[in-house]
């Protein structure tokens, strides 16, 4: 059943579709924060396999938020690797070293592509597509990755 929440259905189609792109950036981040949990060595190895894990299930919530926004919207979220993938704008890391410093540096660069993309969507779902429900939840998502970019930035000092 379509919803009928005072949204065009063209709109509501096209405000789906960039959230897809969105859960799959989601996505990739979050595998690759988990990569980096994982594998990450080094003297610093116990603080900063902590860290990534936060960091890593801040990306869980997040992921299920959208896809969940995408639902209320009467579309079906992206659920597979080869969508997640044909979607995101984001690249699969392939690394020689697994130092802290140098996954810290990919996934700040990722979470800044990610932050850049969502702000470049507020005023475009909010006036565009007259979506101000979409507008607002992507600029709280936008704070999130704010914030976890500052932490990951702090790193680097």
């Amino acid at each position: 059943m379509t919803p009928a929440i005072g949204i065009d259905q063209k709109d509501l189609t096209e405000v789906a579709h960039t959230l897809a792109k969105v859960l799959a950036d989601e996505f990739l981040l979050y595998t690759k924060t988990r990569n980096a949990h994982w594998n990450v060595e080094g003297p610093d190895f116990h603080t900063k396999h902590l860290f990534f894990e936060s960091q890593y299930e801040i990306l869980d919530e997040t992921m299920d938020n959208v896809a969940e926004r995408i639902r209320a919207l009467g579309h079906y979220a992206p659920a597979t690797l080869k969508q997640f993938l044909q979607l995101t704008h984001l690249t699969e890391s392939s690394r020689e070293l697994n130092d802290s410093t140098g996954f810290i540096k990919e996934l700040l660069a990722d979470h800044e592509s990610i932050i850049v993309f969502l702000r470049s969507n507020i005023n475009r779902f909010a006036n565009e597509l007259h979506d101000a429900g979409t507008s607002d939840f992507i600029t709280g998502l936008m704070e999130t990755h704010e914030k976890m970019a500052w932490m990951l930035r702090a790193h680097l000092k």
